[in-house]
């Protein structure tokens, strides 16, 4: 399992066990995470798993897609480190991720 940390707008750290394979965003909707509200389902389809990767986790999780990079035109207060959490596969090297979540949604 790796470890995936949440961070609220507040500042609470919400920290969940994710399966390889799996995305960030199925592992927030499983545990409840406050901020994620993945209208879409996973589908790329909407901008309402917005997260920001933490500055020193950008180069491992790696840049969006064209597709993310559309919807992410969607989403509230967009930034360099801004991702889709649909789109964010977990892998190993991933273990400690640390993404916040933004004040609302878009």
């Amino acid at each position: 399992m790796v470890k995936i940390t949440f961070i609220d707008a507040e500042g609470t750290s919400r920290t969940v066990e994710a399966e390889v394979g799996s995305t960030v965003m199925e592992n927030a909707i499983r545990n409840g995470i406050p901020g994620i509200e993945a209208e879409c389902g996973g589908a790329c389809a909407c901008a309402t798993c917005h997260v920001y990767v933490a500055e020193e986790w950008t180069s491992v999780v790696g840049e969006p897609q064209p597709m993310e990079e559309d919807m992410l035109d969607f989403a509230f207060d967009v930034r360099s480190t801004s991702r889709l959490s649909c789109q964010i596969r977990v892998r190993p090297e991933l273990d400690g991720l640390v993404v916040h979540t933004p004040t609302r949604q878009g």
